[in-house]
């Protein structure tokens, strides 16, 4: 489960939808599918989910009311596509299509950790090296007379555990305000508004919901309630925001391209994309090739954002360091001067 929310994360979808796809596509029931992937994990929180969805069924409720009843586990996009799979009759389409989804999204999700390791491992040798130093320079026995390394030691430690209490604190803070759904607005304006984060983000937005609003448009599921399920897995809130402003216009009678024209998220190509899928008839080819390139897009951003990382965190080390230096040399002329007045 993940800790900001009491969902299923999406590593643990993963082997459950592509488990459900294969079972199903080869021609076992839905009933006897659920009762495989429920065996075949250790996950506590998807059997009991799975178990409770089994026992539902078993007694005459639908996949689709089933899967609702496990909302507060089951993504939202998820339970949809399994409602709009299940009514029309493509449900092996469907989780397919859903199992390919969650290998994307969890693909996305190691790439950005992948590319944030190494500039988290230099901030946090930074800090710990770089407040050692200046506790150092400042304690110097030509500084000081009564200094010992082990009373300095003693005071670090004392330090680094203060700090890391502030840490703590501000984790627990956090998860307070994501529970609270708050801390969603506070990071989704940083993420959206702050480059070089911004062009991650939007890319990554518009990838997950052009991929998810053409998987919903060929369930069948109306436009209107496409783009409002779609834009649930922005996982952004003032992108979703910007994307569920268009419905009122769709209901309308209005054109995709017409009702998406004010959004001020969607890039060029996305609305170029929505006119050729809508002008050809093609709309979820267009869709999903629109999300392949914000896809591309993304990783792009994301590299960049690690190297505008990488160097922010090297000037800060290099002026950390000019700053021990200069400390260590005018602390020890300065004594010197002092020594010679005497």
């Amino acid at each position: 489960m993940a800790l900001f929310s009491s969902q299923l994360s999406t590593k643990s979808l993963v082997p459950v939808c592509r488990q459900l796809s294969t079972s199903y596509g080869a021609g076992i029931p839905i009933l006897r599918s659920l009762e495989l992937v429920r065996g075949n994990t250790k996950n506590k929180r998807v059997q009991e989910v799975f178990a409770d969805m089994n026992e539902r069924i078993r007694n005459g409720g639908t996949l689709s009311d089933a899967a609702r009843k496990q909302s507060q586990y089951l993504p939202p996009l998820l339970i949809e596509l399994l409602a709009a799979g299940e009514v029309g009759g493509h449900l092996d389409v469907t989780l397919r299509e859903l199992a390919n989804y969650y290998e994307d999204r969890l693909a996305m999700r190691r790439l950005i950790i992948g590319k944030a390791a190494y500039p988290v491992f230099q901030l946090v040798v930074a800090w710990f090296l770089g407040t050692f130093a200046l506790g150092l320079v400042r304690n110097l026995s030509f500084i000081s007379r009564t200094f010992t390394l082990s009373g300095y030691l003693h005071s670090y430690m004392a330090f680094q555990g203060a700090a890391l209490l502030c840490f703590g604190a501000a984790a627990v803070g956090c998860i307070i305000l994501s529970r609270l759904g708050l801390f969603k607005w506070i990071w989704g304006w940083i993420a959206t508004h702050l480059w070089p984060l911004s062009n991650v983000t939007l890319r990554f937005a518009q990838a997950r919901f052009f991929r998810s609003f053409a998987m919903l448009i060929a369930s069948g599921i109306p436009m209107h309630h496409a783009v409002q399920r779609a834009a649930a897995t922005c996982a952004n809130p003032y992108v979703e925001r910007d994307l569920l402003a268009v419905i009122p216009a769709i209901k309308d009678g209005q054109t995709l391209v017409q009702a998406f024209a004010p959004s001020k998220y969607l890039s060029r190509t996305a609305h170029e994309m929505l006119y050729v899928g809508e002008e050809s008839g093609k709309l979820d080819e267009a869709l999903l090739k629109v999300a392949q390139y914000q896809m591309d897009e993304a990783t792009h951003a994301v590299n960049v954002a690690t190297r505008v990382g990488e160097i922010v965190i090297g000037l800060a080390v290099a002026a950390v360091v000019g700053y021990i230096v200069i400390s260590f040399w005018s602390n020890y002329y300065g004594r010197m001067f002092d020594e010679l007045r005497i």
